[in-house]
Formats: structure tokens, sequence, C-alpha cells
């Protein structure tokens, strides 16, 4: 004999069926959580920060006891402003770029201590504080010569600070530094001095330079004077005189000079 199965009894499996595929659609996804590259899960159970840290791909979690919050571990930069104070107190103003990372295993620590604020909590506080810090053991003059010396000393108390808190510094760098404009124009008016008391340095040697070669020079021209006035002796007169009436007989064209009186004058006869 065949059973009869009435409309109801259809219905009634008929939600069942909607009940259980809604439930699979909705729990199960719930189940799982991907974790991208470059973060970690932290798992937090009931409220509760958990040890394990979850690493990048997918992972099976509990639905509605467990949740996941990623943290990102790549390298992060973060610029500070930074005002100090000089060891002979020149107000100094600064611009830090921190390239830094959460330690990856230990972002959990991070996470449950604290929090997703760390760089305002943590990094800019502990920065301002060490550039003050290093700032005030420099002069104003030796922050501008040994800035390098001034780079490293930051770098090297940020990181042992932000070490303790599960922050690695990878790199470290002052983007922008600035003195006072009193400070800044004292500084260029110096520059300014420096450099013309330099060129007049320059232009008194190149004038006692030119002074010495004129001394040399007339002192020569002393000496040739000298030693020319000496040479010349008597005969020498005598000589140039000799000269001087050559010249002037082979400059005589023959022509006996015009009188005016009636008488010729006498050159010379021969005798007989």
């Amino acid at each position: 004999m065949r059973r009869s199965v009435d409309v109801g009894d259809i219905v009634k499996i008929n939600w069942k069926v909607v009940i259980a595929v809604m439930i699979a659609i909705f729990i199960i996804p719930q189940c799982f959580v991907i974790i991208s590259p470059g973060h970690r899960g932290i798992v937090v159970q009931l409220g509760a920060v958990q040890n394990k840290v979850l690493p990048e791909g997918i992972h099976f979690r509990i639905p509605f006891i467990q949740w996941i919050v990623p943290m990102e571990v790549r390298i992060k930069k973060r610029e500070t402003s930074a005002d100090a104070a000089s060891r002979d107190l020149q107000r100094t103003y600064s611009t830090i770029a921190l390239n830094y990372h959460i330690l990856p295993e230990m972002s959990n620590r991070v996470y449950q201590t604290i929090g997703k604020e760390y760089e305002a909590r943590i990094i800019d506080p502990a920065v301002q504080e060490v550039v003050k810090a290093v700032t005030a053991k420099f002069t104003a003059i030796e922050l501008i010569t040994q800035r390098e010396n001034v780079k490293d000393e930051i770098k090297d108390f940020l990181t042992a600070r932000l070490r303790t808190y599960n922050i690695i510094v990878d790199d470290f760098s002052i983007v922008d530094f600035q003195f006072s404009q009193e400070f800044t124009s004292a500084i260029e008016a110096k520059q300014v001095a420096e450099q013309q008391a330099f060129k007049a340095q320059r232009d008194l040697e190149r004038i006692k330079i030119e002074a010495e070669q004129k001394i040399t020079q007339a002192k020569a021209e002393a000496e040739a004077l000298r030693l020319q006035k000496e040479q010349v002796t008597s005969q020498l007169v005598q000589l140039r005189q000799i000269e001087a009436q050559i010249k002037a007989i082979e400059k005589w064209n023959g022509i006996l000079p015009q009188v005016t009186s009636d008488s010729v004058p006498f050159i010379g006869v021969g005798g007989k």
C-alpha cells in the first residue's frame, strides 16, 4: 500500500532545507579568515587576546567566539615635527622621518598593550623626547657641523626606546632642520662679514705684492741708470760729438749759404 504525502509535509521539508542553506551561507564563511600579505592576525577570543598570532593566508576560527584583528607588520613611514633647544639655548625646528615596523611575532602584545594607535601614543612622543635630549647636548654650530653625529645619536636612542614596545626602527633621517629667524640672520651676517674680511685680506696681500713688485722694478731701473752713468766717459762724449758732426756733413747739399753783402765769402783757395 502506498503512503500518501500531504502538502503540509512537503512544505515542512522545504523550510528545513532553506534554513540549512541559509545557515551554510552565513555561518560557514564566518569560520574562515584570510590574512593579507604584510599583516598578522590577532586572535581575540571572548574579549581576551590570545598568544597565537596568525600568519598570512587562510585560517579557521570559531564563529561568534573568536575575532581576528589584522595588524600591519610592513615597514611604515612616520614624519614628526619636533621643537628643541640647543646647549647654548638656540631654538631648533626639525622634521623627523622614521621608517619602522611592528615585530611580527609580538604584534599581539602591541595590540594588547597599545592598540592600533601606537604612532600617536608611542612613536611621536618618543621622537619629541629623544630629539630634545640629544639636541641639548650640542651647541647650535655643532648641530650644523656635526649633523651626521646628531642623526646617529638620535637613531640609537629611538631604536632602544621603541624596541621596548616591540617596534623596530629601520631607518631614520632629519628631513628639515631650522633655527629661529634671528639666529639664521645672525649666521648669515657672520658669513657675510667673514667673506668681506677674507676679501679684504686678499686685497691687502695683492696690494702688498704689487707694491713689492713696483719697488723691485724701481730698484732695477735705478741700478740700470747707475751702471749706464758709470759707462759714460769723456771719450764717449767726444765720440758722440764727432758722430753728430759727421751726420751734419752728410746732410750738407753743397750749396753755400746766401749773404746780403757784395763780398763773396772766402771758402778756400788752392795756392799757386
